[in-house]
């Protein structure tokens, strides 16, 4: 009786583990779906067809303001890790008065709604007589993806053993070399993911960008949120298609190479 019941509560959690996924994946299916729709409304799927591809690979202005968000993510992420990834080492390696309280501090663009941090930022940048563009919207993505960076790796450093760096040290490298050859490998995959979260961050961000953004500037996100009181065009579901398409080829890609890395390293 203890075996029959085991297997029918394993049944069970196995059936309500494929329903939490369907649910969590069924709009993504839906989104797939309606990129190859014939019929442009999007309010019944009539049939398949690769016509809207075709549109926004060959220059569809939705497609340019994919391009912005994807350049706008990369700039932010690459200032958020150098920063982050120098202010963590840092707030690792050196004690001073104000530490506890620059931590704390870390918590709260976290914490505040986007609707304030968006607010501001159109305040401070209006007040130092900047005009709205993509600089801009650097600066506000760096605000906000930063601290994540800065956390990511804060969990990444705290079971670092600074012993090997004493060791390269003792060796006669210099700190340069050590931080190259040591500190940034060891680090590695605290960065790589701070990078993910803030590629993520920046690209699915619309409130904070709606305010930062000028009139030539406008990112994905906010075009498709200007679009949500009339009709949605199908190329918004490609897009969506494409960009979760590319997500999971380079998470295949980063799991396999992140699993050769530790083989070898092992």
């Amino acid at each position: 009786m203890g075996n029959i019941s085991s297997k029918k509560l394993g049944r069970g959690s196995a059936l309500f583990m494929w329903l939490v996924y369907l649910f969590l994946y069924m709009p993504i299916f839906v989104v797939i779906m309606y990129s190859f729709n014939t019929n442009s409304s999007n309010l019944t799927f009539t049939g398949f067809t690769l016509k809207w591809y075709a549109q926004v690979l060959n220059g569809d202005n939705l497609w340019r303001n994919m391009w912005l968000s994807l350049e706008l993510a990369g700039v932010a992420t690459i200032i958020s890790v150098v920063l982050g990834t120098l202010a963590t080492i840092g707030m690792y390696r050196y004690e001073f008065r104000l530490k506890k309280y620059l931590n704390a501090l870390l918590y709260i663009p976290l914490v505040i709604p986007e609707l304030v941090i968006g607010l501001a930022s159109l305040a401070a940048f209006s007040k130092l007589g900047m005009d709205m563009g993509f600089a801009t919207l650097v600066f506000a993505h760096v605000t906000f993806c930063l601290p994540y960076v800065i956390i990511t790796l804060r969990a990444r450093i705290a079971d670092f053993d600074a012993s090997i760096e004493e060791a390269s040290m003792d060796l006669g490298a210099n700190q340069w070399h050590t931080l190259r050859r040591v500190t940034l490998p060891l680090l590695a995959p605290g960065i790589a993911s701070g990078a993910f979260m803030s590629i993520s961050l920046s690209i699915d961000d619309v409130i904070i960008s709606y305010f930062v953004s000028g009139a030539g500037q406008i990112t994905f996100p906010v075009k498709v949120y200007g679009m949500v009181r009339g009709k949605i065009s199908t190329q918004v579901y490609v897009i969506s298609t494409i960009m979760i398409v590319s997500i999971v080829v380079l998470y295949v890609i980063g799991t396999l190479i992140l699993r050769a890395w530790r083989k070898r390293h092992a």
